[in-house]
């Protein structure tokens, strides 16, 4: 599963709270089920333009990877959670409108991803009917 989460709205103390970044990408592995590799790695950073400014952090997981991007100035909230292994995309939903107090509108993608394809034909099928998908519902305002 790929969840992409574009979140706006969200509490700007806790976009700016770096040991909120880090607890989450620390502990949220293992709350859907995955397994971390290593520590989450987590920075500070300042755009080119004063209010871009942010946090962003990631994890690396044996499944894949956990990313967040935060800009709290504008509120926003960007997350990725990417893994080979199903987890439930409606609580990860819940639990980072929790963790970061998101109170306006949230745009989500998801696409299915595993090895379970027999050949690579079946595979390739797979990814163009993922991004045939992913280009609709992005020109259609829908997700």
């Amino acid at each position: 599963m790929h969840l992409a989460i574009d979140a706006y709205g969200a509490d700007s103390a806790k976009l700016s709270d770096e040991a909120l970044v880090f607890r989450f990408l620390d502990e949220y592995p293992n709350v859907i089920g995955m397994t971390k590799v290593a520590a989450p790695q987590v920075y500070s950073y300042t755009g080119k333009v004063p209010d871009d400014w942010g946090i962003s952090g990631f994890v690396i997981i044996a499944e894949s990877h956990i990313s967040v991007h935060t800009f709290p100035d504008k509120g926003y909230l960007n997350i990725d959670i990417f893994s080979c292994n199903d987890f439930d995309i409606s609580a990860s939903l819940d639990d980072v409108k929790a963790a970061f107090g998101v109170k306006g509108e949230v745009k989500t993608w998801t696409m299915d991803r595993s090895f379970d394809h027999a050949t690579p034909r079946e595979a390739y099928a797979g990814m163009v009917r993922e991004r045939v998908f992913l280009s609709t519902a992005r020109g259609s305002g829908d997700a």
